[in-house]
């Protein structure tokens, strides 16, 4: 043992999987599995240096190719890469074989696995309360117990007290992406976890681990989730101004009529609210709508909305206004719609967005779509996911 390292990330790889022929370095999402935990360990600060251990030559030369200072493959004995083989034997030969202090067990079959989620466990580890870390997700499902062959009692909930999922804790699952413990303690125990075990809870979606073919389906999706959310992140946190439609967007698109014949319109008081949120943090708003009506024009001044286009046949003239007003790129607009005469500019915008019920050919060419439908707070979500984001750039900003 030469080099000390205070905290090491090791990842088991071995060549022998079965449901899956070298599953490891299969392209997943276009890059060798083994790829996207690598990045997680590599590009987390806390770890000093992450060591792949295989048994496979193809592996090894796979891992060389991530070009990275801070991996080094290092070689697993015959008997520790069987498939009835612990993972705690490849633990406990590179802790004898290795001086360091803490110890980061990663899965290569983990690839939903993020460098925050290492440094929240790390952090948590570090604090000096617990022995070990293990990752878990968090199940919301009621879960049966047997009796005998024939019969089953509930292990999780009263079934003459359901609960709805909401008001639901349920329950924690050890998701296998990591673990975190100490070289003594895995020495003098033999296992990955002991002693008092803290946990780190996961998204949901990292329940999943590829084992078997259908788990690569299955994940390939959830990346491809993750990463248009990645993206669409980095989209909301530029935006400057955010832009609506009315009828549809503000309203349910309803048309309702007084006794009088006076025209009503039903708004929703969440949107309200996410009007002035948006307000708050600097960010202008705008109502572009086709209508030319003074119902609309109240709601407005009520909402205290920056500006107001009653009329607008062309809305791409309204933004073209608003970008000159402003001095703003089309890629710092935010725009909602739900109909063919938003299309232009849900498509011109950097962040087009259609609320839940608007027409097929809009939620094609919109980048997010609400979960809500028109008039029922849509604006509000909008808002959040705007401001969510908007925050996060500025404590990037704050550290540079």
């Amino acid at each position: 043992m030469v080099n000390y390292y205070e905290t090491v990330a090791l990842i088991p790889a071995r060549g022998g999987s079965k449901s899956i022929p070298l599953k490891n370095i299969k392209l997943f999402h276009g890059r060798p599995l083994i790829y996207w935990t690598l990045d997680a360990a590599v590009n987390n600060d806390l770890i000093d240096h992450v060591f792949v251990a295989t048994d496979n030559e193809t592996i090894k030369e796979t891992v060389e190719q991530y070009s990275s200072d801070k991996v080094t493959v290092v070689s697993r004995s015959e008997y520790t890469a069987t498939d009835t083989a612990p993972t705690e034997l490849v633990m406990l030969e590179f802790s004898n074989n290795y001086n360091f202090n803490t110890m980061v067990l990663i899965q290569a079959t983990s690839p939903l696995l993020t460098e925050y989620d290492l440094d929240k466990g790390l952090r948590l580890y570090r604090n000096g309360v617990y022995d070990s870390i293990i990752s878990v997700v968090r199940q919301k499902r009621f879960i049966w117990e047997k009796i005998d062959d024939k019969t089953i009692k509930p292990a999780n909930y009263d079934p003459k007290n359901r609960p709805r999922r909401q008001d639901f804790d349920g329950f924690l699952v050890e998701n296998g992406a990591f673990y975190i413990t100490s070289r003594e303690k895995l020495l003098e125990t033999k296992c990955r976890i002991s002693g008092r075990i803290g946990y780190v809870e996961m998204v949901e979606d990292s329940y999943f681990e590829v084992d078997e073919p259908s788990d690569w389906i299955i994940i390939e999706r959830l990346l491809d989730k993750r990463e248009n959310l990645s993206n669409l992140a980095s989209i909301a946190r530029n935006i400057k101004l955010v832009a609506m439609d009315c009828d549809g967007v503000l309203t349910d698109a309803g048309m309702y009529y007084s006794e009088k014949g006076d025209e009503l319109k039903k708004f929703n008081t969440r949107d309200g609210m996410g009007i002035q949120n948006l307000k708050r943090k600097g960010i202008k708003t705008a109502i572009i709508t086709g209508e030319n009506t003074e119902l609309v024009r109240r709601r407005a001044k009520k909402l205290n909305v920056d500006d107001v286009y009653l009329g607008a046949k062309d809305k791409m003239l309204a933004i073209a206004d608003l970008q000159k007003k402003y001095n703003l790129n089309l890629s710092e607009i935010a725009y909602i719609g739900d109909d063919i005469n938003d299309l232009q500019v849900i498509e011109s915008v950097g962040l087009g967005c259609c609320v839940a019920d608007a027409t097929d050919i809009v939620k094609k060419s919109s980048k997010y779509i609400t979960k809500a439908s028109g008039g029922s707070g849509a604006i509000r979500e909008l808002a959040e996911l705007i401001i969510k984001n908007v925050s996060k750039n500025k404590q990037i900003r704050n550290i540079e």
